[in-house]
């Protein structure tokens, strides 16, 4: 395997082992495990475990922009697109139940820790609150266009947590179908 590709492995596994196990939780030993490497060769890509978290949040936040990108593509409307932002709590739903939001855990866990990188989590909600911002904008509701995105993502965020307490998919198509039906008022009532 080359060493680009040992690198990419790596932050896949830190990915999904941070979102599975939480970042205090996950060693590098975790890590290496799973992408069957040695220690030496981890720490030649990764000298620490705070490098390894920076450069998942960075591939975090660089796929979260893919999805919106591919979301303004996709969406004829703005409500198209934020009902593809809604949606993600169904196609997310059984990683949702069993872990809760990857974005969500993360960034509660950092900030329970007062770690460096806490602003850089923070950062994966500000990329969804701006791009929810410019949907609202773009529907016509300029003057609340950011409190409707705050509302929007605590709601997502309220609804993952649940989720993953409860663990009752019933429950997150409900409210799923519930706030695209809020949605459709929003489009009713421009401001």
């Amino acid at each position: 395997m080359s060493s680009k590709a040992t690198r990419d492995h790596i932050i896949e596994a830190a990915d999904r082992l941070f979102y599975q196990q939480g970042f205090e939780h996950t060693s590098f030993s975790d890590i290496a495990e799973d992408v069957q490497i040695s220690r030496g060769n981890f720490y030649y890509h990764f000298k620490t475990k705070d490098d390894i978290l920076e450069t998942v949040i960075e591939a975090r936040l660089s796929d979260r922009q893919v999805m919106l990108d591919q979301w303004e593509r996709d969406g004829q409307t703005p409500e198209d697109r934020i009902r593809s932002f809604i949606h993600i709590l169904i196609n997310n739903r059984a990683d949702i139940e069993k872990y809760g939001c990857p974005i969500g855990t993360l960034a509660a866990e950092l900030a329970k820790l007062d770690h460096a990188s806490q602003g850089g989590a923070t950062g994966l909600f500000t990329l969804f609150r701006h791009w929810l911002r410019q949907q609202f904008i773009q529907m016509g509701r300029s003057a609340d266009a950011d409190e409707l995105a705050m509302h929007l993502l605590a709601r997502s965020q309220g609804v993952a947590a649940l989720a993953n307490s409860f663990k009752d998919e019933k429950f997150i198509r409900r409210e799923v179908e519930d706030m695209c039906d809020w949605l459709k008022t929003c489009t009713q009532n421009p401001s």
